[in-house]
């Protein structure tokens, strides 16, 4: 089953739960078959990597995805984390629009 998701890559999110509540950060990657994100700076793993030629090993740290209802965007216009909506223009076309402020997030 597919579904629409809200949030879209490079979109400012909040994280609403877990350890890194209130952490806010860039969306890095959306998975929709999963349902996941991977947010920058948050639910940071480390991970003990073997050498190969391209790496050279260690623990590295990286990001855990998150699941995609446990972040919200943050409206560029009012800057404030809000619920997203879809509005139709005038020309057809659909777009993302925030609950708060009624501003048109896609460009």
């Amino acid at each position: 089953m597919k579904s629409y998701f809200k949030v879209k890559k490079n979109d400012r999110v909040v994280v609403l739960t877990g350890k890194d509540k209130g952490k806010t950060g860039k969306v890095l990657k959306v998975d929709s078959a999963k349902g996941r994100v991977i947010v920058e700076k948050a639910n940071l793993i480390k991970r003990h990597t073997r050498p190969s030629q391209t790496n050279k090993g260690g623990i590295v740290e990286r990001e855990n995805p998150i699941e995609i209802s446990n972040v919200q965007v943050i409206c560029p216009k009012c800057a404030e984390p809000s619920r997203i909506g879809k509005k139709r223009l005038e020309d057809g076309s659909l777009v993302r629009q925030c609950r708060k402020c009624n501003e048109v997030i896609d460009d």
